[in-house]
């Protein structure tokens, strides 16, 4: 372990000597690339110091064991010491758990009203203002691409662009149906109703991130349909992109340009593909061993909020992880439960790790 965190150092001080190079530093791009990577490692990098400085003291105080004139300081110290060595030691193998790639990336955010008419648009745009108020704690930066809005309030859909850091790696956790329980504005006969949302978390990747090149991609545009604005069916704004080794579809109309529409069908081709690789190597190993966190898939009910009740359940979790204050989750602070599901993720891979 100790090699590993050596080795992680090293690239730490190398990256930090790269962000102030001039050459880098005019590649935007690249110097975003490498701040991200930067910043993703400054946790292991400032533990692994913390704990190198504690082993260093370890060894001094074990040295004065042979002094009497010093031994029971040094006894005290050692006493001390241990219990902050076997802390860091666990906290050590938690940040070494290989991180996903695509955790530092920006993601494309789509709320869309499922099941329950218009109960539905009025709890979509409820969790689009939980989003709003979450992404201010977490200094993400988000933009509108579109927005269809309910007859009754609310919004059948909703997408966003939001960037910052580790984005993917803390939202990925909501995507999924969001199902609501409660009595709805729309209801006169005070009847209790049960409405849903999906959420789709979408990764901005690059072609290269996944090994697609340019040529493999077929471009067709076409003319908006549908809610969207005064661009709709005055030009080709829409855009539709073919894998063609694949055979694999994605297309957009959200954005009001051809441009990000091409931007938010290239996301959606390459996490489609992406998606499918994932599940041909996961089809190869044994069912106990597939993490469900972070699946993505906009079937699985992933979490209730019960009005009555005032509870937030995750369907995910276990025990006291499982259920939150409503009040506490709808006003923005997902931290508890975004926090349990990364540390379910971690213990998962933890355990991947030690099976193989």
């Amino acid at each position: 372990m100790l090699d590993k965190l050596r080795a992680i150092e090293d690239k730490f001080l190398y990256i930090q000597d790269q962000l102030s190079d001039p050459t880098v530093i005019s590649d935007n791009k690249k110097w975003s690339n490498l701040n991200k990577e930067y910043k993703g490692m400054t946790e292991v990098v400032n533990v692994y110091r913390e704990y190198a400085k504690v082993m260093s003291n370890l060894d001094e105080a074990k040295e004065m064991l042979s002094d009497p004139e010093m031994k029971e300081m040094a006894q005290d110290e050692i006493k001390s010491l241990n219990p902050q060595k076997t802390e860091l030691e666990e906290r050590l193998k938690i940040l070494l758990i290989p991180k996903d790639p695509e955790d530092t990336k920006d993601v494309i955010f789509e709320i869309r009203a499922g099941t329950g008419g218009d109960e539905a648009a009025i709890f979509s745009g409820d969790l689009y203002r939980m989003y709003m108020k979450y992404f201010d704690t977490q200094k993400f930066k988000h933009e509108v691409i579109t927005i269809n809005e309910g007859s009754s309030g609310g919004y059948k859909e909703i997408v966003l662009e939001v960037t910052g850091d580790e984005v993917y790696g803390t939202l990925k956790f909501e995507s999924g149906a969001h199902r609501v329980q409660r009595v709805p504005k729309t209801e006169s006969a005070g009847r209790l109703h049960t409405s849903a949302a999906t959420v789709a978390v979408i990764p901005k990747l690059e072609l290269e991130d996944v090994n697609i090149r340019k040529d493999e991609i077929r471009v067709d545009t076409y003319r908006s349909s549908g809610a969207g604005g005064q661009h709709v069916n005055k030009t080709e704004s829409a855009v539709r992109l073919t894998h063609i080794p694949t055979g694999t579809v994605a297309e957009s109309q959200d954005g009001r340009s051809q441009h990000k529409n091409k931007d938010i069908a290239m996301g959606r081709l390459i996490q489609e593909i992406q998606d499918k690789r994932r599940k041909e190597h996961a089809d190869g190993l044994a069912a106990d061993r597939k993490s469900q966190v972070g699946s993505g898939d906009r079937s699985e009910k992933i979490r209730t909020y019960n009005y009555p009740q005032n509870r937030v359940t995750d369907h995910r979790l276990d025990g006291d992880n499982k259920n939150h204050s409503l009040q506490t989750v709808i006003d923005g602070d997902l931290s508890g439960v975004i926090e349990a599901l990364k540390l379910l993720e971690s213990t998962e891979k933890m355990k991947a790790s030690i099976e193989e």
